[in-house]
């Protein structure tokens, strides 16, 4: 029972925590409205580039990233480390759909990286050096998430990452990955995904 009430106590503050529009706050703060109203309309740090500001990407990257990444060092400091992916798993789970936002929110991948960079580091050594290479080629910040997404459960597993909660854990957040990037994809099979700084005319639906 105090096993589960760990489990339960790690879900429900990750997402609450994940469940933070730091995008949105931080442009509001900014005197730059609602950051829904450009670009992809999207909370994320990409989108909050768009506004022109490097300093409010930068922070609401960082930010996105650490409320995985600190919610689940805590929860694994004091309950171990599986109920700490689990903590970081739904800070993921509660950027992309905070129930402040009416469960609208961002696409996940900084949050993404904020979790396995404090609770795998093997599937961090898989999904950086992937988006990065893939971005700076492409150009296309979809396209190199998606493809870090699909290799970080194998290959986290190949650099030794073994246990059976973070990879299953993993697999099912990278399939949300995809899920959350459904338009990219349609695009990105249409060939008429943007690249990185090509202006969008509205929001994605």
């Amino acid at each position: 029972m105090q096993a589960w009430m760990g489990y339960g106590a790690a879900a429900a503050c990750g997402y609450l925590a994940g469940s933070i529009p730091f995008g949105l706050l931080i442009t509001k703060a900014a005197g730059l409205g609602d950051i829904r109203s450009i670009g992809s309309g999207n909370i994320g740090a990409t989108n909050v580039l768009r506004t022109g500001r490097k300093d409010l990407a930068l922070a609401t990257l960082l930010l996105d990233s650490l409320k995985a990444g600190l919610v689940a060092f805590a929860f694994s400091y004091f309950f171990g480390r599986e109920v700490g992916f689990v903590a970081g798993a739904m800070a993921f789970v509660g950027h992309c759909y905070p129930v402040w936002l009416g469960f609208k929110g961002g696409k996940g991948i900084a949050t993404y990286a904020g979790l396995l960079l404090f609770t795998t580091l093997p599937g961090f050594l898989v999904a950086a050096p992937v988006w990065f290479l893939l971005f700076g080629i492409t150009r296309i910040s979809s396209l190199a998430a998606l493809a870090a997404a699909v290799l970080v459960p194998p290959g986290a597993y190949l650099l030794g990452e073994h246990n059976s909660v973070v990879l299953v854990g993993l697999t099912l957040l990278s399939l949300l990955v995809f899920w959350t990037h459904r338009t990219n994809v349609r695009r990105l099979l249409k060939g008429t995904e943007p690249k990185f700084g090509t202006p969008k005319a509205k929001p994605e639906a």
